[in-house]
């Protein structure tokens, strides 16, 4: 066990390493940078001209005007700050205020192009006057560049957390303790009424992306129940800002337990459905074939009751698939749901990383991703150390 948890120890650090490199990368040569966020902003405001001081002032905001490995290792490891190995540190070049050409469209179609090459260059020298972060392998994800300036990522993703946790947490816990049950049953009455009807349910339930449901759950449980003068749930938010009244309810204090409870509903609705709809079929098929085998019919054949031959002998190893399924629930735990915080709209990660892509908030939305390679990994071998309890013929070596 030791060997095989140092040996996978280190192929999650190299694992995490290319994932770091791969996200980071991709964000920053993705279209819709700060860049481009600047000109728009300026036309649709009517400025005709756009100087090189605003882009140069955005370049240093986001340390665009770095090269990329220095700025990766800043982010990273922290490193570097200032000079190094002396004059080779003072003389090194690691990036240009103003590189390349920049082509700028103003509203009266007139076109300019900023002045190329490095006039004013970065020189290691330069990095000891900026703040930099001790890198996220020590925990020091940056500040938040848009969403909370200057704040740090942390306390950011520490106010978000919360919200996260419970929504997926209970969505979560209700899946796992229904989708199972349902599953079972499901294979041991087999083509039944019930079968046949939790069938239909799973495969609409998977078909359909979740924001379908999110909309439809508003319209049915928000907007039309409170036309009709039904009791009816708000619509969004975590936590209201202003007290309101429910028929058959009476008013409901904005902040209180109740309110946070019935904003809870829909979307914890929504995540249930969603996976209860593809565990129980998962666990389903996977039922079906532990008791087609030789060992159930045995145990059938020697006299067994059927309750010890569904749960003593066919669950157990039913579960050893559906495990692999969880491997990622640790991850989905922090990360939460994108689409669905979104469409109602709660204060959760998800919600957190989208706004990050909106407004290019790198620091934010490279920790998030950072973070759910690493929960991603660490459920994996969870997975894999859970394998051994389940089935004892499994060996880890």
């Amino acid at each position: 066990m030791a060997a095989f948890l140092v040996r996978r120890l280190l192929q999650m650090f190299l694992v995490t390493i290319v994932a770091a490199i791969c996200s980071y990368t991709l964000l920053y040569i993705s279209p819709g940078g700060p860049i481009d966020q600047l000109l728009g902003e300026r036309q649709n405001g009517g400025v005709n001209r756009i100087n090189q001081d605003d882009i140069l002032r955005v370049k240093q905001r986001f340390e665009l005007d770095i090269y990329a490995p220095v700025r990766f290792s800043r982010w990273l490891i922290g490193w570097p700050t200032g000079p190094i190995l002396g004059s080779i540190g003072a003389d090194w070049t690691v990036g240009c205020a103003i590189p390349g050409q920049v082509r700028l469209r103003y509203p009266d179609g007139r076109t300019e192009i900023v002045e190329e090459g490095c006039d004013q260059p970065v020189t290691l020298a330069d990095l000891e006057g900026r703040k930099s972060s001790r890198g996220v392998f020590f925990l020091d994800f940056g500040v938040s560049q848009v969403i909370l300036r200057d704040r740090p990522v942390i306390d950011l993703i520490g106010t978000r957390l919360p919200y996260t946790l419970y929504l997926m947490g209970g969505s979560t816990l209700l899946a796992l303790v229904i989708a199972v049950p349902i599953g079972v049953y499901s294979a041991v009455k087999q083509y039944s009424r019930f079968d046949y009807t939790m069938t239909t349910i799973a495969f609409v339930g998977s078909s359909l992306p979740s924001f379908v449901f999110g909309i439809f759950a508003i319209l049915i449980f928000s907007v039309l129940a409170k036309q009709a003068g039904l009791p009816y749930l708000p619509s969004g938010d975590a936590v209201g800002i202003r007290d309101y009244a429910i028929p058959l309810l009476g008013t409901i204090e904005a902040g209180s337990f109740f309110d946070r409870f019935l904003r809870f509903l829909m979307p914890c609705g929504v995540l249930t459905f969603i996976s209860i709809a593809g565990w129980s079929r998962f666990v389903r098929g996977s039922m079906l074939e532990v008791l087609s085998q030789d060992y159930v019919r045995t145990a059938r054949a020697k006299g067994v009751k059927e309750s010890a031959v569904v749960l003593k002998h066919a669950l157990r190893n039913s579960l050893i698939p559906f495990i692999t399924l969880l491997a990622g629930v640790l991850a989905t735990l922090f990360g939460g749901a994108l689409i669905t915080e979104t469409v109602f709209n709660w204060p959760g990660l998800g919600r957190l990383y989208i706004d990050a892509l909106g407004r290019s908030d790198y620091n934010v939305a490279n920790a998030l991703l950072l973070i759910n390679v690493v929960l991603l990994l660490i459920g994996i071998l969870i997975t894999d150390i859970l394998y051994t309890i389940v089935d004892p013929r499994i060996r880890l070596g």
